[in-house]
């Protein structure tokens, strides 16, 4: 009879990509994909931690499968990821969900497939030492045209509101000459679109010595091929005029940014040990109008940081209105257990968190209703 596995992925980009890797070590032992999680041998959650919600749907479908498990004894549950880098959350996992089989963090997903074969009691493996391991894995992509490939794991920025430098650790770039041969073979292939991966992708090579991440976008584009080349995710405080200029003269990038600026506030800004101003930003957007025309521009933004004032908020209302973004991702300011902002003051009301990212999703919709009659 045919094994069967099934993956459910929160989160990032990264994460939809480790999850390929998960797959690609199940693929490689026999098992097929199924299609409806109550098929599967082997069911694996890879869980995100940036925010509340995402973790309280891990826990609320994890629980969910306490009968299945009861009536299928031999099913195996993985629970991996972000979430499970943090050792109290795997801990608590572990005690009240008996019936999970495997929980390991980020930094040993690498060991997955030896985790399978220890599978003879219950498995709590966490270990915080953070190693590039885990790119020499097998994957199985599932992003159509698109292969995802990392150039880099971990940040060094410490941002007050993000868990991720603890769940991912420091920045650790890979050795471009791996790089390469990892987007030659996917071009070869027939993969249509490249995306380089990262949580500071312009930070690459600047822990080892490597090359900058505009020589690997110019080692990239040199590569032979009908292809074209995407990146995500840039920090504003490391956008350089190098790495716009790659972009603006070679065919094979795409025409667009993803530069996150979280709030329009000076003051937040600083708050977040974000290590740039309103007007900085502002100076990197005009410089990549000015050379990328029809350039589409996207962000992120979070609302209701504490300490976050009506003013606050309107200027950052007035930061979107003056960029006109071709798309925003707005999210409610989430605490995070074990981050500076956690103990901050001036913590904002849920009201008033959600009536701010409101208009800011209606401004969104306002700017690309006037982008559609033209007015740009």
């Amino acid at each position: 009879m045919e094994k069967k596995y099934y993956i459910t992925t929160y989160g990032c980009q990264l994460n939809v990509h480790e999850s390929e890797k998960l797959a690609g070590v199940l693929k490689q032992r026999g098992f097929l994909p199924a299609t409806k999680l109550e098929d599967a041998d082997v069911i694996v959650f890879n869980t995100c931690a940036i925010r509340e919600g995402a973790e309280d749907r891990v826990f609320g479908n994890v629980g969910a499968l306490k009968k299945l498990k009861k009536e299928h004894k031999d099913k195996i549950i993985a629970v991996c990821g972000c979430m499970t880098q943090q050792k109290a959350k795997a801990e608590k996992l572990y005690k009240i969900f008996p019936f999970i089989d495997i929980i390991f963090g980020t930094s040993n997903i690498y060991k997955f497939e030896d985790f399978l074969d220890k599978k003879t009691k219950r498995l709590l493996a966490y270990d915080e030492a953070f190693n590039l391991e885990g790119e020499k894995m097998p994957f199985y992509r599932t992003s159509g045209e698109n292969a995802w490939v990392n150039i880099m794991q971990g940040c060094n920025n410490f941002c007050t509101y993000c868990i991720v430098p603890y769940v991912r650790g420091r920045e650790r770039s890979r050795p471009s000459e791996d790089i390469i041969n990892e987007v030659e073979n996917a071009v070869k292939e027939g993969y249509k679109l490249i995306t380089l991966l990262g949580q500071n992708v312009n930070s690459y090579g600047k822990d080892c010595g490597e090359i900058s991440f505009s020589q690997l976008l110019k080692k990239v584009a040199e590569i032979n091929g009908d292809f074209k080349i995407a990146f995500m995710t840039s920090h504003p405080k490391d956008l350089t005029s190098d790495v716009i200029d790659v972009i603006a003269s070679n065919d094979k990038f795409l025409k667009e940014i993803h530069l996150p600026v979280q709030s329009g506030s000076n003051k937040i800004l600083e708050r977040m040990n974000r290590k740039y101003t309103v007007e900085k930003y502002l100076s990197i957007i005009d410089e990549i109008k000015s050379k990328i025309p029809n350039v589409r521009i996207t962000t992120d933004i979070i609302v209701g940081f504490p300490g976050e004032s009506e003013q606050d908020f309107e200027e950052t209302c007035n930061l979107v209105k003056k960029v006109k973004y071709d798309g925003i991702f707005a999210f409610m300011y989430s605490v995070r257990e074990g981050t500076v902002a956690e103990k901050m003051d001036g913590q904002i009301s849920f009201d008033v968190k959600n009536r701010r990212v409101n208009k800011i999703l209606e401004l969104e919709k306002e700017i690309k209703k006037e982008k559609a009659n033209g007015n740009n």
